[in-house]
């Protein structure tokens, strides 16, 4: 397990977040955009609004900082301030993942809540892919109910395209 590793993985992350966004999200009328969903976080738009403000959560507690205040449920067609949004965390995540070392793996730099006190920055790391991961598999299932063709986001594919 080293940085170089977690850096390859959220790769992975960010480019089947942005795959998610600019082939499927994009293609949705606002109506399909907001359509309340009786699962999970509801709508499409719920759910990304969740995906990224858990990303800025959990990568502000291991940077030791105050999250930025989450995006409100969108009433308006705003995607592109949800994008902005995204991209500004992602960058924030993009800056600690480049300062990220090895020897950092192991700490456990949370402080609160006391729940999260224990964990190690790699089990943080691991959670937040595997938590992006189950949150664009069920967007993508939602998409595919709005009548979009929606593709695979297997980790193995991202390798094969970035060795």
């Amino acid at each position: 397990m080293n940085a170089e590793a977690f850096r390859h993985l959220y790769g992975y992350h960010f480019a089947e977040n942005r795959k998610l966004w600019n082939e499927y999200v994009m293609q949705l009328s606002h109506e399909q955009f907001t359509q309340h969903v009786h699962y999970s976080h509801g709508s499409v738009c719920n759910q990304i609004l969740h995906l990224m403000d858990v990303d800025e959560v959990w990568f502000s507690e291991l940077r030791g900082v105050a999250p930025t205040e989450p995006l409100p449920p969108a009433s308006a067609d705003d995607r592109t301030s949800i994008r902005a949004h995204w991209d500004a965390v992602e960058q924030r995540m993009r800056d600690y993942l480049a300062g990220l070392q090895d020897e950092m793996l192991f700490t456990t730099p949370i402080v609160e809540p006391e729940e999260d006190k224990d964990l190690s920055v790699w089990q943080v790391l691991l959670h937040v892919v595997n938590h992006g991961t189950d949150h664009r598999a069920q967007l993508l299932r939602q998409l595919n109910d709005l009548g979009l063709n929606t593709t695979a986001q297997d980790y193995i594919f991202y390798v094969y395209e970035n060795p």
